[in-house]
């Protein structure tokens, strides 16, 4: 199908697109990458009255560090996250799921923060923004706001965004030399939405998990940051038997859809072999990049 007519801005400041964004009275929309946002349009699921492009505003392309966070500004492209020293070196669980994201020609064009903002419950970056302590800013004709991850996604597609704001960047957490990190994604096909995903990370101190974070996607209507199983782990050894106290856990805190896709049972006991997966390999990178810093 082709999209319904719209007006086209090419904003040149975070302050037109805000205004422009004002104007549109609930009917504009932003773009930035387009990858989620463009075939919405083309089969006429949304109908926005403006289309505002955010991609010629200065400062909006970078990835920073300050002090302990990472800050990614609305048009960072997935292929520059992935390929950012600055990721690769603060945030690795970042860059490994970065693999998982799509495919080629989407990374190229699609951004970090379009992602998160699009909120579907089984893309990669908006589980990473939760397990990362994320904070969003929004920007509005009445000023920024923050927003916290923990807040921001209130359901599949559905953000705390009010309509007249806009995301200009998202901050995370870097992590301490010494975490170690587990990433599993199961997909039908790679590049694929996840029908169950895993991101944990933890430090091993005195020999036994401190700093616990556990994230989930694809068993949800939201992404998922489990305290519970934080909990669980946290200061413990890592073994077999705790490794099934997650796993049977999780079948009673996790609750998912059934489509045509995956059964909701499937994607349970996916998640408890998944979760087994990360944790050994973040306990295993924890160990060595322990030892590591004490050589």
């Amino acid at each position: 199908m082709k999209p319904a007519p719209f007006e086209y801005l090419a904003a040149r400041s975070a302050a037109e697109a805000a205004e422009a964004l004002a104007a549109a009275n609930g009917d504009g929309k932003i773009i930035a990458g387009g990858q989620s946002l463009m075939p919405m349009i083309n089969f006429r699921l949304v109908k926005p009255a403006i289309l505002i492009d955010i991609n010629r505003i200065t400062g909006l392309d970078r990835i920073e560090k300050q002090d302990e966070r990472l800050r990614i500004g609305a048009t960072v492209r997935h292929r520059m996250t992935a390929s950012d020293a600055l990721v690769h070196r603060h945030v690795p669980i970042l860059h490994d799921a970065m693999h998982h994201v799509a495919h080629l020609t989407v990374r190229n064009r699609g951004t970090f923060c379009g992602s998160v903002c699009h909120a579907d419950p089984a893309a990669e970056m908006p589980m990473m923004t939760l397990l990362l302590d994320g904070t969003i800013t929004a920007l509005s004709i009445r000023g920024e706001r923050q927003i916290a991850a923990s807040e921001f996604f209130v359901g599949s597609l559905m953000t705390a965004l009010e309509q007249d704001e806009f995301v200009t960047s998202i901050e995370i957490d870097t992590l301490p030399l010494e975490t170690g990190w587990g990433f599993e994604e199961f997909s039908r096909r790679h590049g694929d939405f996840a029908l169950a995903c895993v991101a944990t990370t933890l430090r091993i101190i005195d020999g036994v998990a401190r700093d616990v974070r556990f994230a989930m996607m694809g068993v949800g209507e939201t992404p998922l940051r489990l305290p519970h199983i934080e909990t669980l782990l946290e200061g413990q050894v890592m073994s077999e038997t705790l490794l099934h106290d997650v796993s049977e856990t999780l079948k009673g805190l996790l609750h998912p859809n059934t489509d045509i896709h995956a059964s909701a049972d499937y994607r349970r006991h996916l998640a408890g072999v998944l979760a087994r997966r990360a944790l050994r390999d973040a306990w295993k990178r924890a160990t060595l990049r322990k030892d590591g810093a004490h050589a």
